[in-house]
């Protein structure tokens, strides 16, 4: 794993440059980001560009031996081009303008817009394609970043019918598809339907799950335009673009067939505040993140990548964005560079050089305080560069024991029609692989569509769509399969299955979902002592040759098996999810045994890295290659096979 820094060197006077590059290099960085912000530099007005800063910035960089990844500037439009074109800012669902003033104030349905980002893109990759330093690309940043995937603009309105003449064909075939005769929605022609916003009560769920199918379309176009571009100019170099933590409103797995590698920005602190998680387990991980939070992320985003994946930015100290913003545990930023490692990285940069003294994140740290000494985090990242030197070259990661099915569309279908306000497929998604993790389990992340030939078990947390292609791919696999509630619930058309649920999954399970209910919080039903059923229930309709492992106290049954395929038809609590994920895993083939709430590991090839997010030290009984035993809080040990 290369190791690097996100650098701004047009906030910063040209005298700290050299400077800069060639502290980086002695501190075992090997490559910097830089650009991605920098659109008011380069062309300061409207056809004037300034490249000559920009130019000696990347050539003091090869000269310091590092690489460069070249970002477009397009997530941060200037003043000029906003004046002349107000119709590019987006509009949110309350249907304000989102104006000018801080970044990602842009509508991805703008063709105006979109042909601005593709000119300043491919002035960049004309200028740059061919630098011996440059190797790599990243379109835009954070795209969606400040809920800015959805836009009501006229653009947007525009652009939506014209996605779904081309998606339906007739309007007939819409109002067919989407039950319109339901409370006389029904439409004329494409050019009525408007945006699934503003309505007295709900609005139609399949009018929202297609405006968020939509909404990710126009991010996909938005990025296959820079990559086109990037491609032709720069061939030979990794394209690659920052995803964000506990984000969901595009689908990832798209975008990420356009690249060559996903990158995400991983903020353990900063994200754990916003997490599904527990008071508790927020003041416990108050200065680690949650100990499966940053791993989830990992495997999602080397999903996305086919395989490779990087973090572009990675928390090296307090944060400016969250509610409250805690300093990382000592420890800690080492730890998350070597959970980067153990999961597979080909590169991991911090974000930032240099605190900024001024705007929006000038509270954020650095690896470099604002009067440019070294900040907390920097022996941290000095030992993490040497102890990886040392370790070179590691083996690649393997498959792992258990693939997790995550669907961005599924995500959409829980938030287009929730039926429970505390309903959240991600959430979901999170508490069933924190509960594999616990017991020893090494997970995947993929999408629905993957080969799960060679897994022993697959996991459907939340997988509301099932058609009949997707079950046969997990009954040839061959692997033992565990399905949650909500399983095959909707259609595509986002129509009850005319069979009922879990729909395609009835090939491999018969059972029937005839009822489902949903809980307020702190009403549970018991399942004797095995535990609770919390927020969401199905009343189940077995077939003769299913078994019912596990019953509520009023006799329904929760947890179905037949053959190697098991439906679990309530949300039940970390306990008794435990129990059963420890029981159709151990079926499966696998050894699962509990960790505990604090400690993790990871395996990479013959290499074993166990993490500890606890209060607590923890002894170990291994010869270890770095580390201490016992491993320290916020510590990381290191063996061999």
């Amino acid at each position: 794993m290369k190791l690097g820094v996100c650098w701004y060197p047009e906030q910063w006077p040209e005298a700290l440059w050299a400077s800069d590059v060639q502290r980086m290099a002695a501190l075992g960085l090997l490559f910097v980001r830089i650009g991605e912000f920098a659109w008011s530099r380069i062309e300061p007005e409207p056809g004037r560009f300034e490249w000559d800063w920009l130019d000696r910035a990347v050539d003091l960089a090869h000269a310091a031996g590092l690489e460069v990844v070249m970002g477009t500037p397009t997530a941060t439009p200037p003043k000029w081009l906003v004046d002349a074109h107000p119709e590019i800012l987006a509009k949110g669902r309350d249907g304000q303008v989102r104006g000018f003033g801080s970044r990602r104030h842009y509508c991805f349905s703008s063709d105006v817009y979109l042909e601005q980002a593709k000119r300043i893109t491919a002035l960049m990759a004309d200028r740059y394609g061919q630098h011996p330093a440059v190797v790599a690309w990243q379109t835009d940043n954070e795209y969606g970043c400040h809920d800015t995937v959805v836009s009501t603009s006229d653009a947007a309105k525009a652009a939506f019918r014209r996605w779904l003449a081309e998606r339906y064909g007739s309007v007939q075939a819409l109002n067919a598809a989407w039950g319109l005769s339901f409370w006389s929605q029904e439409y004329r022609s494409f050019d009525e339907v408007d945006t699934p916003f503003g309505t007295v009560t709900e609005s139609h769920p399949a009018h929202r799950q297609d405006w968020q199918r939509f909404s990710s379309a126009m991010v996909e176009r938005f990025n296959a335009a820079q990559v086109e571009i990037l491609r032709a100019a720069s061939p030979g170099r990794d394209i690659v673009h920052n995803f964000m933590g506990l984000f969901t409103e595009f689908d990832h797995y798209a975008v990420g067939r356009q690249l060559d590698v996903a990158t995400w920005d991983s903020y353990p602190i900063g994200f754990l505040g916003q997490g599904p998680f527990s008071a508790a387990d927020k003041a416990r991980y108050l200065r680690t993140g949650h100990p499966d939070l940053t791993a989830f992320h990992h495997s999602l985003y080397r999903a996305c990548g086919q395989g490779r994946w990087w973090v572009i930015e990675q928390q090296p100290g307090p944060v400016n964005w969250a509610a409250w913003n805690p300093a990382p545990a000592k420890g800690a930023v080492e730890l998350w560079g070597w959970e980067a490692v153990a999961h597979g990285a080909e590169r991991m940069s911090w974000f930032r050089w240099r605190q900024a003294p001024t705007g929006q994140e000038a509270m954020h740290a650095g690896l470099n305080r604002p009067d440019n000494l070294p900040g907390a985090a920097w022996p941290e990242v000095e030992a993490l560069a040497a102890c990886l030197a040392a370790l070179r070259p590691l083996p690649p990661r393997g498959r792992s024991d258990v693939a997790l099915i995550f669907d961005y569309d599924s995500v959409w279908a829980v938030q287009s029609q929730p039926q429970g306000r505390d309903q959240d497929a991600l959430a979901t998604a999170m508490a069933w692989h924190t509960a594999a993790r616990r017991l020893g389990l090494s997970v995947d992340i993929v999408p629905p569509d993957a080969d799960m030939a060679g897994y022993g078990l697959v996991l459907l947390p939340g997988q509301v769509f099932v058609d009949e292609g997707f079950a046969r791919r997990l009954e040839d696999s061959d692997a033992t399969v565990l399905a949650g509630p909500r399983t095959g619930s909707k259609t595509r058309d986002f129509a009850i299955p005319a069979h009922l649920p879990p729909d395609g999954l009835k090939t491999l399970i018969d059972v029937t979902v005839a009822r489902v209910e949903s809980l307020p919080p702190g009403i549970v039903l018991p399942a004797g002592n095995a535990g609770e059923v919390t927020g969401w229930m199905e009343d189940v309709e077995a077939g003769t040759a299913v078994e019912t492992r596990l019953a509520l106290d009023d006799g329904r049954g929760l947890w179905f098996a037949s053959q190697a395929a098991h439906y679990l038809a309530g949300q039940v609590d970390e306990g008794l999810l435990r129990r059963v994920l420890a029981d159709v895993a151990t079926t499966a083939g696998l050894s699962p045994r509990d960790l505990g709430p604090d400690v993790r590991l990871e395996r990479r090839g013959n290499f074993n890295f166990l993490f500890n997010y606890g209060p607590e030290p923890v002894t170990i009984a291994h010869d270890l290659l770095i580390g201490q035993n016992p491993v320290p809080p916020a510590g990381v040990a290191i063996w061999r096979d």
